[in-house]
């Protein structure tokens, strides 16, 4: 990384591809090829032309996103969380191959997973002992081999350069050479470094991840073509009945997938709010739970066009269509407001029932659609969307829209049946043999009733 603020290791590299408007995109079938196919030709490109690298595709905004939410960049991760890091590799190498035979796993990638090479030199503590040095002598003596020691200046006008000495590059990795360093004792004598201290090359750990006081690694995964929900529940079904982990040790879905356990927790209380403030505000306009409940008979019918609607398209469930769903209830209930309101007011000028239905529905007809055109076409664009944001704007506008043309149509036909049948059984004169005797002792002729 280039950034001193961007925390990568020296093996993690962005690199940024400018797309060509999706017009100029190779063409299937006649018709551009879509961008999650263009990903998977571009892993399939990267794969055969240098296959010892993993390649995470992703957006620049979203990556980031994704290290501020998850801590890796992808936009899901498993953590494996346990103690010895050898067993977390074991795990971490089960739980990959595990994830990437679940459908819709795009990447699936460890992160920071692999030993690296390294220089270890280990100070003999008996020989520093029999020899009278300290750890700090021999500490000294490796920094200005590897690292460099000043040992002066060389003045060019009025600039200062240090002059560092340092062992040269051949020599740096070379154990002889490096066992052949003086190091100077407290007597003024000179021993050699590889007589106080072990000199190895060896592969170790490059980094270690720890989250709220314990080792864990990740697993990045992408998913694409079906939601994070769907496929974080069979991840953990497969995990569970593939996978035994020691006593101690345990996984974990982070990312994307805590965000969507957070809002469907918010989406329950605020879901059910928003229906009691809606059967409040319509109550105190009509003034009866039974026309209440007979105008709420709109939001089923247009919840089950929103379902339909992202069926058919193919989306999986997500919060921006949650949210569609709450603004689609509210317009259902107006157009079913807007109905039985002009009915009562009908049967308030002395207007029958089936005139009132008859009359408020071919009334009304033209404000009803008109609210749901202007609402649904509205959205058009938004659904049809493909640029930055689409990913949020298609669900909402889908649900919405399927909503909308589900329950308008619906609640011109269904909701003047429906009030028009309630309506004639409150109506209806209840019947009671007292009023049939009555009758019938009218009948009886005069005198003779006391008889």
């Amino acid at each position: 990384a280039e950034i001193a603020t961007d925390p990568m290791d020296p093996g993690d590299a962005d690199t940024y591809v400018m797309l060509k408007p999706t017009g100029d995109w190779r063409k299937e079938n006649g018709r551009p090829i879509t961008k999650e196919h263009l990903m998977e030709l571009m892993q399939q490109t990267l794969a055969m032309k240098v296959p010892e690298e993993a390649a995470l595709i992703n957006q620049p905004i979203a990556m980031r996103f994704d290290e501020i939410m998850a801590g890796a960049r992808a936009e899901l991760v498993c953590k494996i969380h346990g103690d010895d890091f050898e067993m977390l590799e074991k795990l971490a190498g089960q739980a990959r191959d595990i994830l990437g035979k679940i459908p819709g796993a795009g990447d699936v990638e460890p992160d920071k997973l692999g030993r690296t090479p390294q220089l270890e030199i280990l100070p003999d503590r008996d020989a520093l002992e029999r020899y009278n040095l300290h750890a700090e002598d021999v500490n000294n003596t490796i920094e200005a081999a590897l690292a460099g020691a000043p040992v002066g200046f060389m003045q060019e006008g009025n600039r200062r350069f240090p002059i560092v000495v340092r062992l040269a590059e051949e020599r740096r990795g070379d154990i002889p050479s490096l066992a052949r360093l003086p190091v100077g004792t407290d007597r003024g004598g000179v021993l050699m470094l590889g007589r106080v201290a072990t000199i190895t090359h060896r592969e170790q750990v490059g980094s270690i991840t720890r989250e709220n006081a314990q080792r864990h690694v990740g697993i990045l995964i992408n998913v694409r073509g079906r939601d994070t929900g769907g496929f974080v529940a069979e991840a953990q079904a497969a995990i569970r009945a593939q996978m035994k982990f020691p006593d101690g040790y345990y996984f974990e879905f982070g990312g994307q997938f805590k965000n969507l356990i957070e809002a469907r927790k918010r989406l329950a209380v605020v879901v059910p709010m928003a229906l009691v403030l809606i059967f409040v505000l319509i109550f105190a306009a009509l003034g009866s739970v039974r026309q209440v409940l007979l105008v709420s008979t709109g939001i089923p019918l247009a919840i089950t066009g929103g379902i339909l609607a992202i069926w058919l398209r193919g989306m999986p469930f997500t919060i921006s269509a949650g949210v569609g769903f709450i603004a689609l209830s509210g317009v259902a209930v107006l157009n079913g407001l807007l109905l039985l309101t002009c009915f009562n007011q009908l049967r308030e000028q002395g207007r029958t029932i089936a005139d009132a239905v008859r009359e408020g529905a071919l009334t009304r007809l033209r404000p009803v659609l008109m609210t749901a055109l202007v609402a649904s076409l509205g959205f058009v664009p938004m659904a049809l969307a493909s640029g930055a944001g689409a990913e949020v704007q298609r669900p909402l506008a889908t649900v919405v829209i399927g909503g909308i043309l589900s329950s308008t149509f619906l609640t011109l036909v269904l909701l003047p049946t429906l009030y028009e049948w309630l309506e004639r059984r409150r109506d209806r004169p209840p019947s009671s043999g007292r009023r049939g005797v009555a009758g019938f002792q009218h009948h009886f002729p005069q005198g003779h009733g006391k008889g």
